[in-house]
């Protein structure tokens, strides 16, 4: 190589499957990952499935690369693991490592939309209709983990999606830990466990601009996280009344959190600043709809009013702004 990039050709062994470099300190070989293939039935868009579990454009546990790949850090029953999901000629495939490699592949075609059952939804408006005829890959993901999902839904309360966005990544980066596998480079984290997220101090919460109310929460569902864990196994509907156990736990996070962990089609979000007035503008021109309203128009989708409400978020119709968006307050500075 020319230039100021030249070096001297360096002697290099094998030892045990390294490369020994003289002068470097050895590594221990990067342990291969799992893999698993998956067929899915019908189109699939990546993009569109696992885009909900995405919590801002620098989520420190998920990746969206340009090669359309996806990589997510979860923290598993069986340990923290990495997770890489790519598609090609109508095949998945699946890469995982760390403890919890095996069980992110085992539960990657639920996590793909396997269960959900996209048939089952008759349009009843002609813009729903043609967004679903537009986005033909949407299938509603099943995680099978409540926490990851509860989490950073209670840390979006009440606050604008940027606020709650940066209080996510702060604590996740400074409390989590680096993600298992290739993917890591400092960039990729597991989100902590449920005693780490105990034992964060008063000050740190303040310093990612979160409020004592949702910050004890937080703690309170972390100290029976095993029982909110459990829920997955149950119904959507008796999944969210063990969640709204928990003070602080209301609807609009109970149904935030079920949308992801068990792929709830019904489960329409009540209690939301804007998608009452997105709904009620795209299915009756009423900018001013409140929940009430949007159940109204949504009970012809009975079963299905998540999924319906996801297609009208898709099409993009939405009201035009006429007020000042919700001022951002960072408590952190105070």
């Amino acid at each position: 190589m020319a230039g100021r990039f030249a070096q001297r050709p360096t002697r290099t062994t094998v030892r045990g499957g390294h490369v020994a470099v003289p002068g470097a300190v050895p590594r221990p070989a990067a342990q291969p990952a799992r893999v698993r293939t998956y067929v899915p039935e019908g189109p699939l868009d990546l993009g569109l499935v696992l885009g909900p579990l995405r919590r801002g454009p620098a989520d420190p546990t998920f990746r969206a690369l340009p090669d359309g790949s996806v990589w997510r850090a979860s923290l598993t029953p069986a340990g923290p693991g990495t997770l890489r999901v790519s598609a090609r000629g109508g095949e998945v495939r699946g890469e995982a490592w760390g403890p919890g490699a095996e069980w992110l592949l085992e539960q990657l075609p639920q996590m793909l939309g396997a269960h959900d059952d996209p048939d089952a939804f008759v349009p009843r408006h002609r813009l729903v209709a043609l967004t679903r005829h537009r986005r033909p890959g949407l299938r509603l993901t099943r995680t099978g983990l409540v926490l990851e999902s509860l989490i950073p839904s209670v840390l979006e309360q009440k606050v604008t999606t940027d606020e709650a966005y940066r209080a996510w990544r702060l604590l996740v980066r400074k409390f989590g830990e680096p993600a298992p596998g290739p993917a890591a480079d400092g960039r990729l984290f597991v989100m902590p466990a449920p005693r780490t997220w105990a034992l964060i101090p008063s000050w740190e919460w303040h310093r990612a601009g979160v409020d004592d109310k949702r910050a004890s929460t937080v703690l309170r569902a972390v100290r029976v996280a095993a029982r909110l864990e459990q829920a997955v196994r149950m119904t959507p509907e008796e999944a969210r009344a063990r969640l709204e156990v928990v003070p602080g736990i209301g609807p609009w996070t109970s149904a935030e959190t079920v949308q992801r962990s068990h792929g709830a089609p019904d489960a329409v979000t009540v209690g939301d600043l804007h998608l009452p007035g997105i709904v009620g503008w795209a299915l009756a021109g009423d900018r001013h709809a409140d929940d009430a309203v949007m159940l109204e128009l949504l009970e012809p989708y009975a079963g299905q009013r998540h999924r319906a409400a996801r297609l009208i978020l898709l099409s993009g119709k939405t009201p035009a702004r006429r007020t000042p968006k919700m001022p951002r307050a960072d408590i952190g500075r105070l």
